[in-house]
C-alpha cells in the first residue's frame, strides 16, 4: 500500500467454513492433538475435503498414543465444531482418509539439537511481518474489518443453533477510500454466505445490515448500490460439497489481506520449529512492538532463514517513511538483541509448543487479542514496548 495518495484498496476474508479454512482447521487440531501429548513433537500436515471425503496426508514424528483412531476422531469433532452436518458434508458421515507417516530422517538430523548444535530451521524461507497505526489492533483496516464482520457473523450462527438460515461458508470483501495514505471510509462491501434453501437474499441483508453498523467505525456507511450480497443471488451449495478445499491456500487471508509482502509459506498444520509459521509470527510481533512503541506508523519487517541452520541470515526493517527519527539499521540490530530469533529462541520467547493452533485457523493469525487465560496469540503482546523506548531513548 502507499504511504500518501488518494485511492482505493481491497481485502478478503473466507469463514471459518470455507473450503481451504475447513481443511486448515483440520490440520490444525492434528498438529494440537500432538503438542497436548508431547510438546516436542513434529507435525507437517496437510488437508483436503471434498464432498463428504477428507484426506490427512504429511509427516509426523510424536508418541504413539496419537493414534490413527485419535485423530480421525478429532477431525470430526473440528468439522462438528465449525457447523458442518449436511447432506454433501457431514461430520457424522464423511469418509476420513488418512495418510500421515514418520517424518523424514534427513530433516530431523538438520532440525534436532545435538551436541554443539543448536536446533536448525525446519527450512530455507523468507517471513514478513508488519503493523501500521490504521487500526487498534495495528492491521491494516481493510482486511481487519473484513474479518470482523465474518467473525461478528459467525457468532450468530452459532448462537441461533440453526434458525438463522445461515451455513458455515462465507467469504467477505472490503474496499475502502484512502486519502493521503489513510483510510476515510468504506465505498463497497461483498458478502457471499451459504443459507438455507428458505432463506431469502432479504433475509440475509436483514441480518447483515446491524453487522455492519457493528463492525465499521461511525460515518463509514456502505452505499447502498456498493453493497453486495450473494451476487449470483443463491448460495446453498457451498463448503467442501461446493468446491474442494485445502490446507495452505490463503495465506493472504491469514496475514495481512495483501496491504504487505508475504514470504509464500502457509502456517497451518506445521509445529513450530517451522520458520514458515514461528518466524512471521516472531515477525508480527516485533513489527507491531516498533508501532506499538511509537517508533513508528508503519513496519515491515523480513527474517530470512537456511534448512539446518539455527541463526537468522538477515532481518530487515522498513518503516516506510515513517519512523519518529528512528534509525533502521539500529532498529535491526536492537530487535535480534531483544529476542533470540533462532528457532528455539522464537519458540521459547512466543512459548510456542502449546496445543493453542486451531483457534488461529479462521479469521487471520494476526490482529487477535491476546487471551490471559489460555496464554494465546502470544505474538499479539506488546511487552516490549518499554525496552525499545529505553533503546530509542523515549
Amino acid at each position: 500500500m502507499r504511504d500518501t495518495g488518494d485511492y482505493l484498496f481491497t481485502s478478503e476474508s473466507v469463514s471459518e467454513g470455507h473450503p481451504d479454512k475447513v481443511a486448515d482447521r483440520i490440520s490444525d487440531t492434528v498438529l494440537d492433538a500432538f503438542l497436548e501429548a508431547d510438546p516436542q513433537s513434529r507435525v507437517a500436515c496437510e488437508t483436503l475435503v471434498t464432498t463428504n471425503r477428507i484426506v490427512l496426508a504429511g509427516e509426523v514424528r510424536g508418541p504413539a498414543s496419537v493414534t490413527r483412531d485419535l485423530l480421525i476422531e478429532r477431525t470430526r469433532e473440528a468439522v462438528r465444531d465449525i457447523g458442518y452436518d449436511q447432506e454433501g458434508f457431514s461430520w457424522r458421515h464423511a469418509d476420513v482418509s488418512y495418510y500421515l507417516h514418520a517424518q523424514s530422517a534427513d530433516i530431523a538430523v538438520g532440525v534436532d539439537a545435538a551436541g554443539n548444535k543448536d536446533e536448525g530451521a525446519g527450512d530455507q524461507g523468507i517471513m514478513f511481518g508488519y503493523a501500521t497505526r490504521e487500526t487498534d489492533s495495528l492491521m491494516p483496516a481493510p482486511i481487519h474489518y473484513s474479518h470482523a464482520i465474518l467473525r461478528r457473523l459467525a457468532e450468530i450462527r452459532h448462537a441461533a443453533n440453526g434458525s438463522s438460515g445461515l451455513q458455515p461458508d462465507a467469504k467477505s470483501q472490503v474496499t475502502l477510500r484512502y486519502v493521503n495514505g489513510k483510510p476515510v471510509g468504506v465505498t463497497s462491501v461483498v458478502l457471499s454466505t451459504q443459507h438455507d434453501e428458505a432463506t431469502s437474499q432479504e433475509r440475509i441483508r436483514e441480518i447483515l445490515a446491524p453487522v455492519l453498523t457493528e463492525v465499521l467505525p461511525d460515518g463509514w456507511e456502505v452505499p447502498a448500490d456498493e453493497l453486495y450480497v450473494n451476487p449470483t443471488g443463491k448460495f446453498v451449495i457451498g463448503g467442501p460439497d461446493g468446491d474442494c478445499g485445502l490446507t495452505g491456500r490463503k495465506i493472504i487471508v491469514d496475514t495481512y489481506g495483501g496491504a504487505a509482502p508475504h514470504g509464500g509459506g502457509a502456517f497451518s498444520g506445521k509445529d513450530p520449529t517451522k520458520v514458515d509459521r514461528s518466524a512471521a509470527y516472531a515477525c508480527r510481533y516485533l513489527a507491531k512492538n516498533v508501532v506499538a512503541a511509537g517508533l513508528a506508523d508503519r513496519c515491515t519487517l523480513q527474517i530470512s532463514y537456511a534448512i539446518g541452520v539455527s541463526k537468522p541470515l538477515s532481518v530487515y526493517v522498513d518503516l516506510h517513511g515513517t519512523g519518529h527519527d528512528v534509525d533502521e539499521t539500529k532498529l535491526e540490530r536492537v530487535l535480534r538483541e531483544l529476542v533470540n530469533l533462532s528457532p528455539r529462541g522464537i519458540r521459547e520467547h512466543l512459548r510456542l509448543n502449546r496445543p493453542i493452533y486451531a483457534q488461529t485457523a479462521a479469521y487471520g493469525h494476526f490482529g487477535r487479542t491476546p487471551d490471559p487465560a489460555t496464554d494465546s496469540f502470544t505474538w499479539e503482546k506488546t511487552d516490549l514496548v518499554d525496552d525499545l523506548r529505553g533503546a530509542f531513548a523515549r
